[in-house]
C-alpha cells in the first residue's frame, strides 16, 4: 500500500481522520495551543480518559517523545493520540531532536495499533516549545517518511493517508519548502 503524505493549512480539530495527533503536555490535562484546541473541541471525555492514564500507568506525566490514545469526544475523529514534544535547547539538539523524531514514530505506531487509516498531524514543538520551524518540518517529514518507507513496518503499514495539518500560511510555507527539500518538487 502506498501511503500519501499531505500538507493542508487548517485547524485540526476540524479534520475527518482516524487518529488526530496532540501535541500535548506532559500532564496529558491540557493546556494552551494545539493541546488545549483539541481538549475543548472534543470535550470532557478526553480529559477524562486522560485522567485515568494519570491515575494508572501515566501517574507521573507522560514522558516527552511517547504516545498514547484516547477516544476523540466530540471531534470528528475516532481517536487522539497524545504525544509529548520536547521543548528546544540547542545546547541538547541531538537529544531533543531525537526525541521529536520519536513523536512522530510513536504517534504512528499508537495509531497503527489502533487500526487507523488515517492520521492528522500538527507541527509538533513548532509552537509554543520553540522548536525553530524549518527544522521541526524536517524532523517531522524525514521521520514520517522512513517510517512509511519501512523503517517501521509495524507503524506504517496500513496507513492509507499521513496529514500534516498546519496553522497559518507561514507555517504551511515552511513544510512545503522542507517537502521539496527532502523529496524534490513532486514530493
Amino acid at each position: 500500500m502506498v501511503t500519501r503524505i499531505t500538507l493542508i493549512e487548517g485547524d485540526i480539530t476540524e479534520q475527518r481522520v482516524d487518529a488526530v495527533v496532540n501535541a500535548a503536555n506532559s500532564s496529558l490535562l491540557g493546556d494552551g495551543g494545539v493541546d488545549g484546541a483539541i481538549h475543548r473541541r472534543g470535550g470532557p471525555q478526553i480529559l477524562e480518559e486522560c485522567r485515568r492514564l494519570r491515575a494508572s500507568h501515566w501517574g507521573k506525566g507522560l514522558p516527552t517523545g511517547r504516545a498514547v490514545a484516547t477516544a476523540a469526544g466530540r471531534l470528528p475523529a475516532r481517536w487522539v493520540v497524545h504525544t509529548v514534544g520536547p521543548v528546544y535547547l540547542a545546547e541538547e539538539y541531538g537529544e531533543r531532536a531525537g526525541l521529536l523524531a520519536s513523536c512522530y514514530r510513536e504517534s504512528l505506531r499508537t495509531a497503527a495499533g489502533l487500526g487507523a487509516r488515517t492520521v492528522a498531524f500538527p507541527a509538533v514543538s513548532a509552537g509554543i516549545f520553540g522548536w525553530p520551524p524549518a527544522d521541526a518540518a524536517r524532523i517531522a517529514l524525514g521521520t514520517v517518511a522512513e517510517v512509511l518507507g519501512g523503517g517501521d513496518a509495524s507503524a506504517g503499514a496500513e496507513l492509507a493517508e499521513v496529514r500534516f495539518v498546519l496553522f497559518g500560511a507561514e507555517m504551511y510555507g515552511v513544510f512545503e519548502r522542507a517537502r521539496e527539500e527532502l523529496f524534490g518538487p513532486e514530493g
